[in-house]
């Protein structure tokens, strides 16, 4: 008999939660208090949002209460980046803290045969990924070290590395088999869509074993397709006459209605004093108001609209909230920060820093990017652009063979946030500068 992936889900969810009880939040809270000396991590990615989509980053349009009080209790540098505008690349340098230069990890797909008959096309995408994987698992993921803290780590919504063991995760939704649909995410990706009920499951779990977690809730939101709750659909139609800004704003929205939800079923359990929460938005989609699709300067693109987003860390009572507008922070530094905090040894190859630490941020001047082909092959024969942004400057190099009709860019980021005037001929010491700075990064 051929099961259905609903119930699929529905059995795993049900064989945890009758191992675990459910227990009340008073029972669960004790629980929490008398064995967690570390606090529980959960990583919140948003997929496929621009930086201007929260209200509180300023839209005029889009509503997001829960994420704009969450911003409001957290360290919230408005200013940050992931390394690159690409869902794959960019989730691997959240759970490793490399740059897809180091992780290996440089597109969505590697380079295969595509027919005409699809199921054949699929077949060689998936042949030729299994290298990517098999390598890939060699790296040092956070889960991986959070295991000598105890920790039990938890895969939810995309992933796009094969299995979720694959990444360390003791436990997940996606079982990456590329024989039933497993590409990025697959079964992952009806978290928050369908529902909570496998992280309710999941927190179960860890409080049964009294022991910490880490939760990885990257929902397939406000990703396409863009099919928000009706509610919510009408009720931005009202603000537009494009139906596919209003269903992608709606989107928006419903997502952050998820967060909050997760918020509230921490919070019920009694776990939300002793969580670390971290915020971030894997790369950025502009929405086109005239068809089903993203701006050019968005995603895939090395402007800001690509890879510019918000991140933010909570910890009641531990981090002090602030709205940081001037600092600049990458994706690159989640994985530093997490680890100091439980006193995990940094390993030597992590790029990023602390970003609790002032005087790291301070000394720390800039941070870089990459874009390569959506379907790669090796960083000399997939380079598109190269970025390096080191305020209030921010140098984007077109690659001389992908990308030989393209010329140097250069803004200030400070006065021109959406590089709308190219001031590199102007200004030649500091693109030779930034130059050299990019070619040293390429060289470590």
């Amino acid at each position: 008999m051929k099961i259905s992936k609903k119930l699929t889900l529905a059995i795993v969810a049900a064989s945890i939660l009758i191992s675990c009880g459910k227990g009340t939040k008073k029972e669960t809270e004790a629980a929490s208090t008398k064995v967690q000396n570390q606090p529980n991590i959960v990583f919140i990615l948003s997929d496929d949002q621009s930086w201007t989509d929260y209200s509180f980053m300023g839209d005029e349009n889009i509503e997001t209460p829960r994420l704009d009080q969450f911003a409001k209790e957290s360290l919230t540098f408005t200013r940050s980046y992931v390394p690159t505008p690409l869902c794959s690349p960019s989730l691997a340098t959240i759970i490793t803290g490399l740059y897809p230069k180091d992780h290996g990890i440089l597109g969505n797909d590697y380079v295969y045969k595509k027919l005409k008959d699809k199921k054949e096309s699929r077949k060689n995408r998936n042949e030729a990924y299994k290298p990517i994987i098999k390598a890939f698992e060699k790296q040092t993921t956070l889960p991986d070290l959070l295991k000598e803290k105890g920790y039990l780590s938890f895969q939810t919504g995309k992933w796009w590395h094969g299995n979720h063991k694959v990444g360390g995760f003791d436990y997940g939704m996606t079982h990456g088999n590329p024989k039933r649909g497993g590409r990025h995410g697959d079964y992952g990706l009806e978290i928050a869509r369908k529902g909570l009920d496998t992280i309710n499951s999941y927190l179960n779990l860890s409080l049964k074993e009294k022991k910490p977690f880490f939760l990885w809730y990257a929902p397939f939101l406000p990703h396409k397709p863009h099919t928000p709750p009706k509610r919510l659909y009408e009720k931005y139609k009202k603000k537009t006459d494009s139906k596919y800004l209003a269903k992608y704003w709606a989107m928006c929205e419903w997502f952050d209605e998820t967060c909050g939800d997760l918020f509230d079923l921490i919070d019920d359990k009694g776990l939300t004093k002793n969580t670390l929460f971290v915020y971030v938005c894997d790369n950025g989609w502009k929405q086109d108001p005239n068809k089903s699709g993203y701006l050019k300067t968005s995603k895939r693109a090395p402007y800001d609209l690509g890879i510019r987003t918000p991140i933010m860390y909570k910890w009641a009572g531990k981090i002090t909230p602030k709205m940081d507008t001037k600092t600049i922070t990458s994706s690159i530094d989640m994985v530093p920060t997490v680890l100091e905090l439980l006193d995990i040894e940094k390993p030597g190859n992590l790029p990023g820093i602390n970003v609790l630490n002032e005087k790291a941020l301070s000394e720390r001047k800039g941070v870089f990017g990459e874009v390569y082909a959506h379907d790669f092959e090796s960083i000399e024969n997939s380079m598109f652009y190269n970025m390096a942004i080191f305020p209030p400057y921010k140098i984007i190099v077109p690659d001389s063979v992908r990308k030989k009709n393209e010329v140097i860019q250069l803004f200030n980021i400070d006065k021109d946030p959406f590089e709308k005037n190219n001031i590199a001929n102007q200004n030649p010491e500091i693109v030779k500068d930034l130059q050299e700075k990019i070619k040293a990064f390429r060289s470590k």
